[in-house]
């Protein structure tokens, strides 16, 4: 999609998703390691949630499915899209902690979704880095 080169793409994630999010004129997610969520506008966020274990075919469509129903349920792009991006990652470390790394695959990410839901509502500073006074989970700009 960005007609680049895996190494280029890697090389600096954060600039290329801005540039491509400013010149598309939209919310960018790039997946990777961190992934990169950036607004047309130039402001960026870094994922601090994930692991390896979620590079695995579905991933992305159940990453996808966050954003489309964060978005169905009012939320906009701008907010929808970090927040699922976080939600996405941590309910894939939540599955790496229970069952480890290897051998993960896309419903294991999908089955921890709830639980990483329920983390973010309540707060949960020993299970998540989520700050729920940035970014509520009724995704309203802060």
């Amino acid at each position: 999609l960005a007609g680049l080169s895996n190494e280029e793409v890697v090389r600096n994630p954060l600039d290329l998703a801005r540039e491509k999010a400013s010149r598309w004129r939209a919310v960018t997610v790039l997946k990777g390691a961190p992934t990169v969520v950036a607004l047309p506008g130039g402001k960026a966020y870094i994922n601090t949630t994930g692991n390896d274990g979620m590079a695995t075919g579905g991933s992305g469509d159940i990453l996808t499915g966050l954003v489309a129903g964060l978005i169905a349920q009012g939320a906009a792009p701008e907010a929808a899209a970090p927040a699922a991006v976080y939600i996405h990652g941590l309910a894939g470390d939540l599955a790496a902690r229970e069952q480890g790394k290897r051998g993960m695959i896309a419903s294991d990410i999908l089955h921890h979704i709830p639980r990483a839901m329920e983390i973010i509502i309540k707060g949960d500073k020993q299970e998540s880095s989520f700050q729920p006074d940035c970014v509520r989970l009724r995704l309203n700009p802060c």
